[in-house]
């Protein structure tokens, strides 16, 4: 009984993410009641705080259902980023660009967390968790330049974090411009393009030291 009682908790968790997922992709996330949210799982406004304290708290939740296969690929990164820091900097973007283009969820918490959320004082929690993704992306960024910096593939200056602030904001920039209008460029192409471009550029002055 008690198992049956947890899977239909689970399941019920799941149908709200849903239902706040196509209803924040539809009509924003602060424009969006958890009442709404509620009927449209086809569940009462008190299952929703069963769950979670508040639109913040949920929101952050879907966010980390779509984006928690992404560590998959960070993981790799700092992995790999021992032995070839360049290549394995290279293969995790490409990685994170591909299954943007490639898994439908992923674009719609995308294009919500971009172009659909307001940071108004009952989402403070959702920009709270931005900014310490922002941080700790980057940071992974910058262990893998610093090894690339240690091995000689890059030059040890500016510092590693400075690079990777740059390297994030190419990153970010292609996927925002890409999830405006898909059908505009190519992202698998135009980003890898851009990228080996980019870590060209921070190794082309090591055979001119």
């Amino acid at each position: 009984m008690v198992r049956k009682t947890k899977e239909q908790a689970l399941a019920t968790r799941s149908a709200l993410l849903d239902a706040a997922e196509h209803l924040f992709q539809a009509h924003g996330v602060s424009r969006t009641s958890l009442q709404a949210i509620a009927a449209a799982a086809g569940v009462t406004r008190g299952a929703v705080y069963w769950h979670f304290k508040d639109k913040g708290e949920l929101f952050n939740a879907m966010m980390e259902r779509a984006c928690l296969p992404m560590e998959q690929s960070t993981a790799a990164l700092e992995r790999d980023a021992a032995a070839a820091p360049l290549k394995a900097l290279q293969m995790h973007v490409m990685s994170v660009f591909t299954r943007i283009v490639a898994d439908r969820q992923m674009q719609r918490v995308f294009e919500i967390a971009i172009h659909k959320v307001e940071y108004v004082d009952e989402l403070s929690a959702v920009r709270q968790r931005h900014l310490a993704r922002r941080h700790d992306y980057t940071a992974k960024l910058a262990r893998a330049l610093r090894a690339a910096q240690k091995r000689g593939e890059i030059l040890p200056t500016p510092g590693a974090l400075r690079l990777a602030i740059g390297l994030y904001a190419l990153i970010d920039g292609l996927i925002q411009n890409w999830m405006l209008d898909p059908a505009a460029f190519d992202l698998g192409r135009v980003g890898r393009r851009a990228l080996k471009v980019h870590l060209a550029g921070l190794a082309a002055a090591i055979g001119t030291r």
